[in-house]
């Protein structure tokens, strides 16, 4: 493993057993449930009022009500070196930050407006704060993790050029950052593999012990020097290589071995009203732009590029 802290023992939120908690809409409603580990009713969903669903036909809300989320530039070394060209890409990890209202459920829209080109994937997971966070070691910040979450960090990158600083517009517009379907603990991470699909075909692909540059850890004590973190707060910890641009109906996974899978699709809106206006920074289409959200292709995997290509002819 490659970790900034290595771990000499594992901490309490990734022992057993496993627990899934996750929250949809019943009825109008918002309820609490657990899914079901074992037995007949394996892979049910219990609320927590006793009522047993089917887990594939609720509707799902975001399992978390973060007062900020904090995420990661990059953190992955594929990603690294993808972007950098050499595995570490600062010498400590840089950070942006997106809106609760950026947050999507389980299932949901994408939104894509009119006048935005590129909109980006990455496949991440989340760290889910389960208490009231400041001033702590890497070695004591595990004590503070509620669980980890599947995510998708959606960017329009056609707001680089404007937003390049604050990553604002690029990355916490409505809908960006679908997260769940679940909290998990009790589950190891990092013997767990991310994967993210388009249209059911693998585009990313990390195992997160082998790729991981600062674990979690490190970054909540990094974070917490200055910042208190509170319940429900939401770190992204970045994505592996080959982030790129999708498009108006194509279904967008990520998958955590063992922890779970977040779907959304992605749908056409029209452009802002204000936009007809001439209010604010247009989308662009730059040099800029255009690296980050193409990518460098000569640096990933061919099978990765070859299954976006399947996706795009569709």
């Amino acid at each position: 493993m490659n970790f900034e802290f290595p771990i000499e023992e594992l901490p309490a939120v990734m022992r057993g057993p496993r627990i899934e908690r996750r929250r949809v809409l019943v009825g109008g409603s918002a309820f609490w449930g657990t899914i079901v580990e074992e037995g007949a009713d394996a892979g049910k969903l219990r609320l927590d009022d006793g009522r047993l669903l089917d887990a594939d036909s609720v509707r799902y809300l975001p399992p978390v009500a973060p007062s900020k989320i904090i995420a990661v530039h990059i953190s992955y070394i594929s990603r690294s070196m993808e972007t950098r060209n050499k595995p570490k890409p600062t010498e400590t990890p840089t950070y942006f930050t997106k809106p609760p209202t950026s947050l999507n459920g389980h299932g949901g829209q994408i939104l894509k407006p009119a006048d935005c080109k590129y909109l980006n994937y990455e496949g991440e997971y989340a760290v889910v704060i389960g208490r009231t966070c400041r001033n702590v070691t890497p070695d004591e910040a595990w004590d503070y993790i509620e669980g980890f979450c599947p995510a998708l960090d959606m960017g329009l990158q056609d707001f680089r050029d404007t937003d390049q600083g604050s990553m604002l517009r690029v990355k916490g517009a409505d809908t960006l950052l679908p997260i769940g379907p679940g909290i998990v603990r009790g589950v190891n991470l990092f013997e767990q593999t991310l994967r993210t699909y388009v249209d059911g075909r693998v585009v990313q692909e990390a195992h997160i012990g082998d790729e991981t540059i600062w674990g979690p850890h490190y970054v909540i004590a990094d974070i917490a020097r200055h910042i208190t973190l509170l319940p429900g707060d939401v770190i992204l910890m970045g994505t592996p290589c080959h982030s790129r641009s999708v498009d108006p109906g194509h279904l967008v996974e990520c998958e955590i071995t063992g922890i779970g899978r977040i779907s959304g699709t992605v749908v056409a809106i029209d452009a802002p009203r204000a936009a007809a206006l001439g209010v604010g920074h247009a989308p662009t289409d730059s040099p800029e732009v255009r690296r980050v959200s193409l990518g460098f292709d000569e640096r990933v995997p061919e099978r990765f590029k070859d299954n976006l290509r399947q996706s795009r002819q569709r």
